[in-house]
C-alpha cells in the first residue's frame, strides 16, 4: 500500500509571520491579508540544427509579488510620498514565515530583497464596506531561503 499525506499536514493558511524592513528599521506586518511572491525565468529560444522546433535556454529570472494589507497602516504610503516628493525610490525585505505547528513539515522563511512598489493607494472610503483594505504590487531582486521545509515521510 502506497504512503500518503496527513491532513494534518497542511498548513494552515493563516499561520504566517510578515516582516518588513526598511531603511533598517523592522517592522510586523501583522495587517497583512495575503501575500504572493513568484519568481518567473526568462528564456531564449534556441535553434538547434536537426530539429524542426527550437529549444528553450534559461537566461535568468524575475521576482514580482503582490499582497493585501487591511487599509490601517501608512507605512507604504510614506514611501510613495517620498517618491513624490523627492524622487526618492526606497527599497525595502520583506521576510515570510510559513509554520503551523500542528504540521510534521515544521517551517519555511523566505526573505524577499530590494522590493520596489509599483505603486498603491494614496486614500480610501467605502461606506458599504465592514472593512477598508488596499492591494499593492510589487518587484524584488533577490531573494533567500533560510529555512526550509522538512520532508514529510514517506515523501
Amino acid at each position: 500500500m502506497s504512503q500518503i499525506m496527513n491532513a494534518k499536514d497542511v498548513l494552515c493558511a493563516s499561520m504566517a509571520e510578515c516582516y518588513v524592513t526598511i531603511d533598517k528599521k523592522r517592522y510586523n506586518f501583522m495587517q497583512a491579508i495575503n501575500l504572493e511572491a513568484t519568481m518567473k525565468k526568462t528564456k531564449s529560444e534556441v535553434p538547434i540544427l536537426g530539429k524542426t522546433g527550437k529549444g528553450n535556454r534559461s537566461t535568468g529570472w524575475n521576482g514580482t509579488g503582490k499582497a493585501t494589507f487591511h487599509y490601517n497602516s501608512s507605512v507604504f504610503r510614506e514611501l510613495l510620498y517620498k517618491f513624490k516628493e523627492k524622487g526618492e525610490d526606497m527599497y525595502f525585505d520583506i521576510q515570510i514565515t510559513n509554520e503551523d505547528t500542528t504540521s510534521a513539515v515544521g517551517r519555511q522563511t523566505i526573505i524577499l530583497k530590494d522590493c520596489n512598489l509599483d505603486g498603491g493607494t494614496i486614500a480610501k472610503f467605502d461606506a458599504t464596506s465592514k472593512f477598508l483594505d488596499e492591494d499593492y504590487s510589487f518587484t524584488f531582486e533577490d531573494w533567500e531561503m533560510p529555512e526550509k521545509f522538512k520532508m514529510l515521510s514517506g515523501m
